[in-house]
């Protein structure tokens, strides 16, 4: 693979304008793919503005509509929402080079429909925590640190993955390079798990992380999560604070309380003080990646035998909201409460 030519970056909203302003930044050549019209036209015009307290800066790249996209590339980082990937990744193949692969810059287990697409082997792993938003065409901000983690899907160490770990390095220092992806993949599903009940609310992550009512519930959606990752074979890995571990079959009480205090430092820390879930059901009025990224753990659970009620009930609340039949409120957290079964998945 050349570890020296253009790279592709497949949505340039939050994940993938941070990460190709980043690289554009390291003298690497870039180009971004993107939907929104207005958004395309803006990065012409204007330039990628990033914003916030990490980085300001505008970079130059050109931008493309899927359509007008042309050539092909070895690198190409799919930064879609997580219910546009089968989409997105079967536009792009016409422009994955032979020997080129798709790094999945994204949210949820995409890489399985990536995979599916464009083959396996050609297919990245990647994990991103890191704060950004879209604020509007041409601006993301870039609101706070996080790992990053890259890896092949079979956990090899090629020379492939050593050179995209080195490019990964030009965003964040501190990226790791990993031979266990589906861990980390695994154990952010247990935290975006938790993530989508915050955004059942109007009250910031850390805030509901703090309030030691609603720690119940939310223990036993990450135990649900937890249950189905064990049962999947998975060894979940930690990140940013959070242990998977808290959240695996038979963890001490006492281990999971001192995970909700570190998500509640680590988030204060952040100046993004909502989830992107959050953002698109109070602010952008649009569908969010629920069927896409927790869904899939309750269809994982059935064919598992490992029951996922608080993890179901979840999604439909969100169904809810999205509809407009629901306002986001603290009080969802007390009605979650009331699905919990007598005896959770994961139980101590």
């Amino acid at each position: 693979m050349n570890e020296t030519g253009p790279i592709l970056i497949w949505g340039a909203g939050a994940i993938g304008g941070t990460l190709g302003a980043a690289f554009t930044r390291a003298g690497h050549a870039v180009a971004f793919v993107d939907t929104d019209v207005s958004h395309v036209s803006a990065i012409n015009a204007n330039g990628l503005r990033i914003a916030g307290p990490i980085l300001q800066d505008t970079v130059r790249a050109p931008a493309f509509l899927p359509a007008a996209a042309t050539g092909r590339f070895e690198r190409i980082f799919l930064c879609v929402k997580a219910h546009h990937t089968r989409i997105a990744a079967t536009a792009l193949m016409p422009h994955l080079a032979d020997g080129g692969c798709v790094i999945s810059a994204q949210n949820g287990l995409n890489e399985l429909t990536i995979a599916e697409i464009v083959g396996e082997q050609r297919t990245i792993g990647c994990f991103v925590n890191f704060g950004a938003d879209y604020l509007e065409p041409g601006v993301v901000h870039y609101s706070g640190h996080g790992a990053v983690v890259i890896g092949e899907l079979d956990g090899k160490r090629t020379s492939r993955i050593v050179g995209l770990h080195r490019l990964m390095q030009d965003f964040e220092p501190k990226a790791v390079l990993t031979d266990n992806i589906w861990g980390y993949l695994w154990g952010k599903m247990i935290y975006g798990a938790l993530l989508f009940a915050t955004a059942l609310t109007d009250d910031a992550i850390a805030d509901v992380f703090a309030d030691r009512r609603y720690r119940p519930v939310l223990a036993a959606i990450g135990l649900e999560v937890g249950a189905v990752a064990k049962a999947n074979g998975v060894r979940a890995e930690a990140f940013d604070g959070f242990d998977p571990c808290a959240f695996s079959p038979g963890s001490p009480i006492a281990a999971t309380d001192r995970s909700f205090d570190e998500m509640v430092v680590h988030n204060r820390r952040s100046s993004k003080s909502h989830t992107g879930i959050w953002r698109d059901l109070a602010i952008r009025k649009r569908k969010t990646e629920v069927d896409a990224q927790i869904f899939p753990i309750v269809e994982i659970g059935q064919k598992l035998g490992v029951p996922t009620p608080l993890t179901a009930r979840t999604v439909e609340i969100i169904h809810e909201i999205e509809d407009g039949k629901r306002r986001l409120v603290l009080s969802n957290l007390d009605e979650l409460a009331e699905a919990m079964p007598s005896t959770p998945a994961g139980a101590r």
